[in-house]
C-alpha cells in the first residue's frame, strides 16, 4: 500500500536541508516492510507491507545523532559587518555541514555533527566576539505522525500531535525572544541601550578632554587620548575577533586603525570626534535594526494569549454550557473555542455557530469588517465585532496565518535581493582595495614628491574612514526589509528581496480566471434538461460530483441541496483532468463534464449545441451530464468578476504593464469575463498549456503570474514572479513568491507600488552612499575636510540611507 506524510512531520529539518532529506531517505528505506521510499521537500511517499511509523521516533533519532539542525539567536548581531564577524566563527566549529544567517532577526540556524559539535561549542567560538548566544529549538522536535493518508496517493494532514524527544526541549519562538538590539522600539532609552551606552561614555570623556583642556592646556592632547581609548577600546577589540576569524578587512579595522593613526600624528582631539561618531552610527544601526524587527513583534502580538475552550460535553449540551481559559498553545486541532463580542480570535478556524462582522484588517489589511457566519473561515488575530461565535480550531498555534506570515517574512528576510548580493560581492574587494589606496596615499606623495609627510599621514587616515563601507551595505537589506515588513502589516507577503525586486520589473502579468478575476464562487444560473426531468437531472450531476472541491461540483452540490433533491449512491468517482467528473449509478457510468469532452464521445445535436453556445456568450460556463455517452442535460453556471477587477487592472495598464487571463474555461465565457475587465484572453488551457503559453511570454520581459488553485502551481512557479491569492490552497501558496491574504486583485496593484517604491530607494541610497564617499574623498585630498568630517561621509550616508529606507514602513499607496 502507498502511505503518504508530511515531511516536516517525519523530521522537522527536512523540508530546508537537502542532506536531511537524503538522510530520511536512507533510513525510510532500511525500515522492515519498506518496498520504496521518496522523500520531496513537502511530502513523503511509502510502499509498504504495514504501517511503520512506530519505528519513526527511533530512526529520526538516529538521524539526529549524526546530523542535527539547531538555531541560535545572537544578540548584538544587527548590521553585515557583524554578520561576518559571526559567520566566520561559525565556520570555525569542527562538524558544522551548513548554516542560514539572518542578521535582522539575529539568528543563525547550523547543521552540524553532534559527534564533532555541541551547543556550547558554538557559544564558546561567538561569545567572545562580543554577542550572547542563546540556543533555541524549533517547536515541536522530533514528531510521530497521526494516521496517514488514505492508501492511495492523496496526501492529508490528519492533525497528529506532535511528540517531542526527551532532548529537544521547545521554547519560544526565536522571533519573539528579547534581544539588546530591540530596546530601540521597545520604550527602553536610547543611553541604556547596549549601542547607547558606548556613545555616552565616549561623549562625556570628550566633554571631560575638552573641560580639562581649558584648565591645563598643555595637557588636553591626554585626555583626547584617553577618550578615544577608552571609547574606541570596543572596536579596537571587535576588529581583532573579527580578524581572528577570518574578517580582517571590517570597519572596526578601519576606523581603529584610522583613530590610533591620528594619535600618532598628534591630532587626537579629532580622533576623539571619529570615535564618538562611529559609535552614533553603530546606535542608529541598531536603530534601524530595532525599527524594522518591530514589525515583526506586532504581528506576533496580534493573537491573544489565551482562549475560552469549550467543554466537548457543553458543545453538545449548552444548558449547562462551561468554558475555561487556556493558553493558545494548548489549543488542540478539533476543540471548540467561544469568542466574545471585542475578543480576538484566538486561532484559525471555522465557524459553527453564530455570525458576526470580524475586523481582518490587523491579518489581511482589509479595511472595512467581513460578515462571516457558519461555514466561513477566521484568521487568528482577527477582531470580532459583534456576535458570539463558536469556532471549530482548524491550525494550531505555530502553524496558524500569523505564525506563517512571520515565518515568511522572516525567510524573505534571509533572502538577498541580487542587487545585495552584488554589494556583498563587492565589499569583499572594496574595503581591502581601499585600505591598499589610503596606505598608497600615505607613502607615494612623500617618497616621490617630497611630500609633508604628516599632511599625507592625515589624507590617508580621511580616506581609511571615508572608505568605511557601513552605509553602502546597509543601504540595500534597509530598503528590502522595510519594504517587505510594510508589506506584510499589509496582508502582502514577500518571500524575499529578489521577489521585491523583481515584481515592480514585470511588463506581463497573467491572471487565472476562477477564484482570481472572478468570486470563486460560481452559481447554477440555468438548470436545462433534455432526456430526464430538471430535479432527476440535478440529482444525477449532484451524485456524480460528492465529494469534490472543484468550484463548479460547489454549485451543483448547493444547487442540489436548495432544490431539496434525493440524491442517488454513485461509486468509482474519478477525474478527467481539465475535462469531466465521472462515476457510477446503477451500474451506468455517468459525467459532468465540459462540452468539448461531450462532443469527443459522440457528435452533439445541432439544437444542444446552439443551447451551448447561447450560454457560453452570456459568460457562463456550460457542463453536460452525460448517461455516457448520451447527454441528459446541460447545467449553465457562472462565476461574477470581483467587485474591484476592473478598477485594479485598468491601474495595471496605467503603470504600463500588459494583463492576460489565462483560464481552462471555453472560450465564450472566457471573452465574456474579460470584455467586462477589459483585457485579453487565453482559454480552453489545461495546466500543461498554461506553462507553455507563460513561457513564450517570458520571451519579451519579465513575467508574472497570479492564481489560487493547485492547477495554477506549475504556472506560478514557471513565471518569474507567482503571486498567490489569499484564498488559495495550501500548494499556490508555497510554490509563488508573493502572497495576497487579502482576496482583492488590487493587492497586486500595491504589490507593484510598492516594489518600484522600494527599487526606487534602493538606486537613492546607493547613490547616497557612493555620492558622499565622493564628495569627501575630493574635497580630502584637496585638504578641504578633516578626520571628523570625513567620518561624516560613512555616518552620515548611514543615516541618510536609513532614515530614507524606513520610509517605506509607511507605505500608502
Amino acid at each position: 500500500m502507498t502511505l503518504t506524510y508530511k515531511t516536516d512531520d517525519l523530521l522537522p529539518s527536512a523540508e530546508d536541508c537537502a542532506q536531511c532529506r537524503a538522510l530520511l531517505q536512507n533510513a525510510l528505506q532500511k525500515l522492515p516492510g519498506v518496498k520504496t521510499a521518496r522523500v520531496g521537500e513537502k511530502e513523503v511517499q511509502l510502499e509498504a507491507a504495514t504501517d511503520p511509523q512506530t519505528a519513526f521516533p527511533e530512526m529520526v533519532e538516529a538521524i539526529q545523532a549524526t546530523h542535527t539542525h539547531s538555531t541560535l539567536k545572537v544578540d548584538g548581531m544587527d548590521c553585515a559587518s557583524c554578520a561576518k564577524t559571526v559567520e566566520g566563527a561559525v565556520c570555525r566549529v569542527p562538524g558544522v555541514s551548513g548554516y542560514k544567517l539572518n542578521y535582522m532577526a539575529e539568528r543563525v540556524e547550523v547543521a552540524y555533527d553532534p559527534t564533532q559539535a555541541s551547543l556550547e561549542d558554538f557559544k564558546t567560538k561567538i561569545e567572545p566576539l562580543g554577542y550572547k548566544v542563546t540556543p533555541l529549538v524549533r517547536p515541536g522536535g522530533i514528531r510521530a505522525p497521526g494516521k496517514p493518508a488514505h492508501d492511495d496517493h492523496s496526501g492529508h494532514d490528519h492533525g497528529a500531535k506532535p511528540v517531542t524527544s526527551p532532548s529537544s526541549k521547545p521554547i519560544k519562538d526565536a522571533s519573539l525572544e528579547h534581544s539588546h538590539a530591540e530596546e530601540h522600539s521597545q520604550g527602553v532609552a536610547w543611553f541604556n541601550t547596549r549601542q547607547g551606552r558606548p556613545v555616552v561614555i565616549t561623549g562625556v570623556l570628550l566633554a571631560l578632554a575638552w573641560l580639562f583642556g581649558r584648565f591645563e592646556p598643555q595637557y588636553a592632547e591626554w585626555g583626547y587620548i584617553a577618550a578615544t581609548l577608552i571609547g574606541g577600546w570596543q572596536f579596537a577589540i571587535k576588529a581583532w575577533r573579527g580578524a581572528l576569524v577570518g574578517n580582517p578587512f571590517s570597519i572596526n579595522t578601519l576606523m581603529s586603525l584610522a583613530a590610533v593613526g591620528a594619535i600618532l600624528i598628534g591630532e587626537a582631539a579629532e580622533a576623539a570626534v571619529v570615535v564618538l561618531l562611529f559609535a552614533v552610527g553603530e546606535l542608529l544601526e541598531g536603530v534601524a535594526a530595532g525599527r524594522a524587527r518591530a514589525g515583526i513583534r506586532a504581528l506576533a502580538a496580534l493573537a491573544p494569549k489565551t482562549a475560552f475552550l469549550v467543554h466537548e460535553q457543553d458543545h453538545r449540551d449548552r444548558k449547562g454550557e462551561h468554558t475555561h481559559e487556556v493558553p493558545v498553545e494548548q489549543l488542540e486541532v478539533g476543540q471548540i473555542v467561544l469568542i466574545q463580542p471585542g475578543g480576538r480570535v484566538p486561532a484559525d478556524g471555522t465557524i459553527i455557530a453564530g455570525s458576526s462582522a470580524l475586523d481582518d484588517s490587523p491579518v489581511t489589511g482589509e479595511s472595512v469588517p467581513v460578515n462571516k457566519t457558519v461555514g466561513d473561515c477566521v484568521y487568528a488575530g482577527s477582531i470580532n465585532t459583534d456576535g458570539v461565535l463558536r469556532v471549530r480550531v482548524d491550525k494550531s498555534a505555530e502553524d496558524n496565518t500569523i505564525a506563517r506570515i512571520i515565518q515568511l517574512v522572516e525567510e524573505a528576510q534571509e533572502a538577498k535581493a541580487p542587487t545585495e548580493r552584488f554589494i556583498d560581492r563587492f565589499s569583499r574587494y572594496y574595503t581591502p582595495m581601499v585600505m591598499l589606496i589610503a596606505l598608497l596615499v600615505i607613502v607615494v606623495p612623500p617618497f616621490l614628491f617630497g611630500g609633508a609627510w604628516h599632511e599625507w599621514i592625515y589624507k590617508g587616515l580621511a580616506l581609511l574612514l571615508i572608505g568605511c563601507p557601513c552605509a553602502l551595505l546597509i543601504s540595500v537589506p534597509a530598503a528590502v526589509t522595510s519594504g517587505i515588513s510594510a508589506g506584510a502589516r499589509r496582508g502582502l507577503l514577500i518571500k524575499g528581496g529578489a521577489a521585491l525586486e523583481s515584481i515592480g520589473t514585470v511588463g506581463t502579468i497573467a491572471f487565472d480566471k476562477t477564484g482570481t478575476l472572478t468570486e470563486g464562487r460560481p452559481k447554477v444560473t440555468d438548470v436545462i434538461p433534455l432526456e430526464v426531468s430538471e430535479s432527476e437531472l440535478l440529482a444525477k450531476a449532484a451524485a456524480v460530483e460528492q465529494g469534490s472541491s472543484h468550484p463548479l461540483a460547489k454549485a451543483i452540490l448547493n444547487k442540489a441541496a436548495e432544490a431539496q433533491v434525493q440524491i442517488p449512491p454513485s461509486s468509482e468517482q474519478k477525474a478527467v483532468q481539465g475535462k469531466a467528473a465521472v462515476a457510477t449509478i446503477d451500474g451506468r457510468e455517468h459525467a459532468v463534464g465540459s462540452p468539448r469532452y461531450a462532443a469527443e464521445l459522440a457528435p452533439l445535436e445541432a439544437t444542444v449545441q446552439q443551447q451551448i453556445e447561447t450560454l457560453e456568450a452570456q459568460g457562463k460556463t456550460v457542463t453536460v451530464v452525460l448517461n455516457v455517452p448520451k447527454p441528459l442535460g446541460l447545467i449553465a453556471i457562472r462565476d461574477e468578476a470581483r467587485p474591484d477587477a476592473k478598477a485594479a487592472l485598468a491601474e495595471l495598464k496605467a503603470l504600463g504593464i500588459q494583463n492576460v487571463m489565462l483560464t481552462g474555461d471555453n472560450t465564450r465565457t472566457g471573452r465574456a469575463i474579460a470584455g467586462q475587465l477589459g483585457l485579453e484572453v487565453k482559454a480552453e488551457l489545461m495546466p500543461q498549456d498554461k506553462l507553455r503559453i507563460i513561457e513564450e511570454m517570458k520571451q519579451g520581459g519579465k513575467v508574472a503570474m497570479v492564481g489560487d488553485g493547485i492547477n495554477d502551481a506549475p504556472a506560478l512557479a514557471q513565471a518569474d514572479v507567482g503571486i498567490a491569492m489569499g484564498g488559495g490552497t495550501d500548494v499556490a501558496l508555497e510554490t509563488a513568491d508573493a502572497a495576497l491574504l487579502r482576496n482583492s486583485v488590487r493587492g497586486v496593484v500595491d504589490l507593484i507600488v510598492l516594489s518600484r517604491a522600494t527599487l526606487s530607494i534602493i538606486r537613492a541610497n546607493i547613490a547616497i552612499a557612493l555620492g558622499l564617499k565622493a564628495v569627501f574623498l575630493v574635497t580630502t585630498l584637496l585638504g578641504i575636510t578633516n578626520l571628523w568630517m570625513a567620518i561624516l561621509a560613512d555616518t552620515g550616508a548611514t543615516v541618510l540611507v536609513t532614515a530614507n529606507a524606513l520610509r517605506l514602513l509607511g507605505f500608502k499607496r
